[in-house]
């Protein structure tokens, strides 16, 4: 029977997350199986009982009932009970893995899956299964065969002329043997006994009275309705009575005996009688039982050899490879038969990693045994890195003979490694950024404001030329604070409604002067209709042109490079298939080359930080991990279509806005930011930036008083809280910081308006938990203009 014939094999697999569904399903059912699936626990019991599937490859992590409480329901029901679960799940703690085995499963697989390892895991099972199927059927055959041996000779027995010798030959060979014998009358349902049965059961002659109820009282209560079954077959069939069950002795021990009855027909044709005997074959259940579990041992302890993922090789004393297993084959790609009688070191290190062996050998000879990480090669070249384990093995007189080797790859798990300790280090960078932009746009805020306060006091043309050169440069180092603050935090940009068209258009200019002549450029937006997107131009304008730069590196020998925009409706059957997608409408930007394309391998770690497929020096890998990170903070998605040798296309989705912010509406704002003698509070612990936002709100017609920090700033709200009209409060101050002043006068008034100042994103996040509190956030530095407009339009706030 060939076991690798899987076409009829039927595989449940269960997972609440729809594309490790797809992936699966596609996977499987290429290889050839009928596959089946469900998205939770009840749908998957009720589908198991349903099916019955051969093996279930079933998620741990879902929602109601989880994967563990799914194998027990199924473990529980004797339909289900059979079928080999596989449990899948990104938990990859030895307690979840031993947890899952107790309860019933097979095995269990970590995410993120390796599809062939699946394959194999999941044929290995099937295989278990067939070849346990195929015992059971043998051994039934065996029984069937042994039983028609003994009906022959029954018979014979029964046709010897010499009736009454017989008799006493086969009553001594019954005694000598260890059966019982029966003779039960169906029309008296009187049953006589001989043989053993007081040896074998403990009960004496007289005890065992009573006909089939008595006989019935003895079998073990589990096995009581298959008895009453195969009665009634023999008596439906007249067939020969065999069953094997467990039966009670005086003691109140159970033993298990195999019966076999032969049933006399009388003259209507009608069950008149059913002799037989019964054999205790307890000792031999046993032994078959141990039998069974030794060979499943070892077939188990071959397996694991193979289906193992740690490469394991046996090498001689001469570094020749004498034995190479399927893990082996996998990570370095040589097969058993070209490593075979090869020389280790040649095949697996390269020369110049040859010093790593020296120090093995001299730990082998001290201790038998070393353990460490080694580099070293795969058939395609490709360097990896190893957790090795080396043993020495003796002969029977002591004598080395060889080492066994086990190697682990690591070499993702160092990347990770490396990974962490630079995102570790981009941490620091953040958190140092942001003490520093927090004590700059402190330091640049006053000099801007006093800027523009000299700006209407020095009115001459040398004046008026030197101010502007320094706004302009203090404004280039605010823009400058803010870069620092995205790259390490994220920095919460300028958002308002943008027009799609007009941001192509500029990316459309830039890259028809930069670009190389051999790449054509083509744009397909449409005329009019095209939807609005709400956004930070400054970003969405950095990810089109992360896009198109990384289209351009893709064709270096020249290509077409198209951007594309159309308005995109995402339904609800859209949204369940993308994780960041959300029912609405949206406008999808396309940036589509004719490039070299992305291996599928590789096409879901190309948003992963530092990972990138440029030679070295000439990729960071953090331009597509930014670019999410944008693409996210806009409550937009990308997906991603490619194709090796054709190329590439990144779809990125922003969500649509119906508004409109004009540079008229603007300036229409600006005009009306005079006041007419509001009161307004200033709160902040930098003395410049109390002295300047003050005379700036008093020349513009505000009355102003000051507070240091949020003790003073609630303390003089209570002498003044009929006149304020807007508390002006800095985010970061010491001893009472501003969303706990908030609170405390929000307490003391809950319709006070106040404006929040900050100069760092998380106190953007800050005021996002106070809700209502703050109706608006200056972002430090301000100028003049965005002070009184901000000022203005939450005074005229309701």
């Amino acid at each position: 029977m060939n076991f690798n014939k899987h076409e009829q094999d039927v595989i449940l697999i269960v997972d609440d997350i729809l594309t490790n569904l797809e992936v699966l399903f596609g996977f499987l059912e290429q290889s050839g199986f009928k596959v089946l699936v469900a998205e939770d626990g009840v749908s998957a019991i009720e589908m198991a009982e349903y099916a019955l599937p051969d093996l279930i490859l079933l998620d741990v992590l879902m929602p109601k009932v989880d994967g563990f409480e799914t194998c027990r329901i199924l473990k529980s029901n004797p339909a289900t009970q059979d079928i080999p679960i596989i449990f899948i799940s990104a938990l990859d703690e030895k307690v979840d893995t031993v947890k899952g085995l107790n309860i019933g499963g097979v095995d269990y697989i970590t995410k993120p899956l390796e599809y062939e390892e699946v394959l194999a895991r999941v044929n290995m099972h099937l295989r278990l299964r067939k070849l346990t199927k195929k015992l059971i059927d043998q051994n039934e055959r065996l029984e069937v065969e042994i039983f028609e041996r003994h009906r022959v000779e029954e018979e014979l027995r029964c046709h010897s002329a010499a009736l009454s010798e017989w008799n006493n030959r086969y009553q001594a060979l019954i005694q000598a043997s260890g059966q019982i014998l029966f003779d039960w009358n169906l029309h008296t349902n009187e049953i006589k006994y001989g043989g053993n049965v007081e040896r074998i059961l403990g009960y004496s002659m007289p005890e065992m009275l009573g006909g089939l109820n008595r006989w019935l009282e003895l079998i073990h209560p589990e096995d009581r309705n298959l008895f009453n079954q195969e009665i009634n077959r023999v008596l439906s069939t007249k067939e020969r009575f065999h069953l094997i069950f467990r039966i009670c002795r005086k003691d109140g021990t159970y033993i298990t005996v195999e019966d076999n009855g032969y049933i006399f027909l009388d003259s209507t044709g009608k069950v008149a009688r059913m002799t037989g005997f019964v054999i205790d074959i307890s000792e031999q259940q046993a032994a078959l039982r141990d039998r069974k579990h030794a060979e499943q041992k070892i077939r188990e302890q071959a397996a694991l050899l193979d289906i193992t993922t740690d490469a394991i090789l046996v090498q001689d004393l001469v570094n020749q490879i004498q034995f190479w297993n399927k893990g082996a084959e996998h990570l370095y790609g040589w097969t058993a038969e070209e490593a075979l009688n090869k020389n280790a070191n040649q095949l697996l290190y390269r020369k110049q990693n040859f010093y790593q062996l020296k120090n093995i050998q001299k730990a082998l000879a001290e201790s038998g045994s070393w353990q460490g990480e080694l580099h070293q090669v795969t058939k395609q070249g490709k360097e990896i890195v190893v957790a090795s384990r080396w043993t020495l093995v003796n002969s029977d007189r002591g004598q080395a003979k060889s080492i066994l080797i086990v190697n682990s790859d690591i070499t993702e798990k160092k990347q990770l490694e490396a990974q962490f300790l630079r995102g570790q280090r981009m941490e620091s960078l953040g958190t140092l950024a942001s003490g520093i932009a927090h004590d700059l746009n402190n330091a640049l805020t006053p000099v801007m404001m006093t800027v523009q306060l000299l700006e209407g006091k020095l009115l001459d043309e040398k004046s008026q030329q030197w101010l502007a050169i320094m706004e302009t440069n203090v404004q280039r180092a605010a823009d400058l604070v803010k870069q620092v603050l995205w790259f390490s935090r994220g920095s919460v940009g300028n958002f308002k409604t943008l027009q799609v068209r007009d941001l192509i258009s500029e990316i459309e200019n830039i890259i028809k002067q930069t670009f190389s002549r051999a790449i054509e450029i083509r744009i397909d937006v449409p005329g009019q209709n095209l939807w609005n997107i709400f956004g930070d131009a400054t970003q969405v304008h950095q990810v089109l042109m992360n896009l198109c730069i990384n289209a351009r590196d893709a064709m270096p020998d020249g290509g077409i490079l198209k951007i594309s925009a159309n308005n995109f409706w995402v339904d609800s059957q859209y949204a369940r298939m993308n994780i960041d997608a959300k029912v609405g409408s949206y406008v999808m930007i396309s940036v589509c080359d004719t490039g070299t394309g992305i291996n599928r391998e590789i096409v879901d770690r190309i948003f992963e930080p530092f990972f990138t497929t440029k030679e070295v020096g000439k990729g960071t890998g953090l331009g597509l991990s930014t670019l999410l990170g944008i693409i996210k903070s806009h409550s937009g998605f990308v997906n991603v279509v490619t194709e090796v040798g054709k190329g590439t296309e990144f779809q990125v989705c922003f969500p649509v806005t119906q508004t409109m912010d004009t540079d008229r509406e603007l300036a229409k704002d600006r005009e009306l930011a005079a006041g007419h003698g509001e009161l307004i509070l200033v709160v902040d612990d930098e003395d410049s930036i109390r002295e300047v936002t003050q005379t700036w709100l008093e020349n513009n017609a505000y009355k102003v008083i000051v507070a240091s920090d949020g003790i003073e700033a609630i303390a003089l709200y209570t002498q003044h809280q009929q006149e304020i009209s807007v508390v002006l409060i800095d985010m970061m101050m010491p001893y009472m910081d501003g969303p706990t002043t908030i609170n405390v006068l929000k307490k003391i008034n809950p319709d006070l308006k106040i404006i929040g100042v900050s100069g760092l994103a998380s106190n953007h996040e800050m005021v996002k938990n106070l809700g209502n509190s703050v109706k608006t956030l200056l972002s430090k530095p301000y100028t003049s203009s965005d002070l009184l407009t901000n000022l203005q339009m939450v005074i005229n706030t309701k």
